[in-house]
């Protein structure tokens, strides 16, 4: 794969990932016995590493403290060759923070998202990285960001920018798009942000394409990836089968698989899902957001 000299833009969370894997069933109301991971973590600085570890160029538009925390994410995404000149240095601040309370098996039990300063990404602090979005191959944005910096995405977009593409991250945070996303080249999300839209996946589907997406994918986890386009039937890939270790970050190495074969082919959607589907099942196999053992060569292979 020949690298594009144009970035990747990636935009939205930027927060360090606190992993609790509990060692029994959970007791409520109890202390419970468990073990502690943390990691650098944020849906769109999870991609933006995936991206950086396959040697594509990627710049980060996100926000930090100006605490301990705030300089190890900002280090550990110099080191592993994401530009972070973007990112937003917020004195008197602490860092962005996600809590995951695992079960024994790697499973989500409770995610706790302690992310204020994600909500500064408005679109006058968004104004200044206008130059850096104009010039991507590929702007990817997270649904953390707040409703108010989407218009001027999606304009963006429209008016001949590069593809958007967004990443959802919960259920609760599907309100903050903004009920007309024209512009958009795809939305990623899971079946329960789905739901959000509708409860019968063919008439989510069809509510998000009357708002103006352009394709959605959704996965169904070890089912694999349902493809909706105006106008056809949806398209179905599905998952390879892998013991799981931890499910965190697995849902952003898809779209960070996803965004890199989109670099090759904007419209070659089955390409896309492949890719992304086996760069999730390497993630799945770590404890880590995104696979150390992650570099360049995977996509040689492929």
């Amino acid at each position: 794969m020949n690298t594009p000299a144009a970035p990747i833009v990636c935009i939205g969370g930027l927060n360090i990932d606190r992993k609790l894997r509990l060692l029994a069933r959970a007791l409520p109301a109890s202390s419970n016995p468990c073990e502690s991971h943390e990691t650098p973590g944020g849906v769109v600085r999870n991609v933006a590493e995936n991206l950086a570890r396959l040697g594509l160029p990627v710049a980060l538009v996100a926000a930090v403290g100006d605490d301990a925390g705030g300089r190890m994410l900002l280090e550990q995404a110099a080191q592993v060759g994401i530009d972070t000149r973007a990112v937003i240095r917020l004195r008197r601040h602490a860092s962005d923070s996600y809590t995951a309370v695992l079960a024994p098996d790697g499973s989500l039990e409770l995610g706790l998202a302690a992310m204020p300063l994600v909500e500064t990404l408005n679109p006058w602090a968004l104004e200044a990285s206008k130059a850096l979005r104009a010039g991507a191959a590929l702007v990817v944005a997270d649904g953390n960001l707040p409703t108010d910096a989407w218009p001027l995405l999606l304009a963006e977009a429209r008016d001949g920018g590069a593809p958007l593409v967004c990443v959802a991250v919960s259920e609760a945070k599907m309100e903050r798009l903004p009920d007309r996303l024209d512009g958009l080249h795809l939305l990623i999300l899971n079946a329960g942000e789905l739901s959000t839209v509708a409860a019968e996946p063919a008439a989510a589907f069809a509510a998000l394409h009357a708002r103006g997406v352009a394709r959605v994918l959704v996965s169904e986890g070890a089912r694999g990836l349902l493809l909706s386009e105006p106008g056809r039937e949806p398209r179905h890939w599905p998952a390879p089968e892998v013991d799981v270790v931890d499910v965190t970050g697995a849902g952003d190495a898809l779209s960070a698989g996803i965004c890199a074969a989109l670099l090759r082919d904007r419209d070659d959607f089955g390409a896309a899902a492949r890719l992304g589907l086996d760069l999730a099942a390497l993630t799945l196999q770590t404890e880590d957001s995104v696979h150390p053992d992650l570099d360049p060569s995977f996509l040689k292979e492929r």
